[in-house]
């Protein structure tokens, strides 16, 4: 398989985690016996469930690697699949935080992480499970065409 064709897979897979993530993040709230389930209530939780589901399709998933320094600051990445090269951004709506914040948040990891050795696409997944950012897929679009040279991907979820 040439590098085109693991990208592309590589691409489809996270957009298949990310379409479904909320499907399975409702699943774990029916457990059997009212177990003890992990509830998504914060950016972290969010980052857990989403490292597990990759790990079902990538080997080599780096968490929290460090991005080199841009205008005296760096910042740690969620996810770095190195082989593949992409880096997955994770954030999660909350009303305390307005969508043009997380645009904004997310446009500053764009500038950043184009200087990332190993990030050849960024993937932001937004968590939106209230529906808080009311045009999402506008949202995507304007972060996808964001005038950066980096490629992003860009998933809000659940959508309706």
């Amino acid at each position: 398989m040439d590098n085109y064709e693991t990208e592309v897979n590589a691409i489809s897979t996270i957009e298949r985690i990310c379409l479904k993530f909320h499907a399975v993040a409702r699943q774990l709230r029916a457990r059997h016996s009212n177990r003890q389930t992990l509830e998504i209530e914060d950016e972290y939780d969010v980052q857990d469930l989403m490292h597990a589901l990759l790990k079902i399709n990538f080997d080599d998933i780096r968490p929290e690697e460090w991005t080199p320094s841009n205008s005296g600051g760096s910042a740690r990445v969620d996810f770095l699949l190195k082989k593949e090269k992409i880096v997955i951004e994770i954030k999660k709506t909350r009303t305390s935080l307005k969508p043009s914040e997380i645009g904004a948040q997310l446009l500053v990891d764009i500038a950043r992480y184009r200087q990332h050795p190993d990030c050849e696409l960024l993937f932001c997944f937004i968590y939106d499970p209230e529906g808080i950012i009311g045009n999402p897929i506008g949202f995507e679009r304007d972060l996808e065409n964001s005038g950066s040279d980096l490629k992003v991907r860009t998933i809000v979820g659940p959508k309706g």
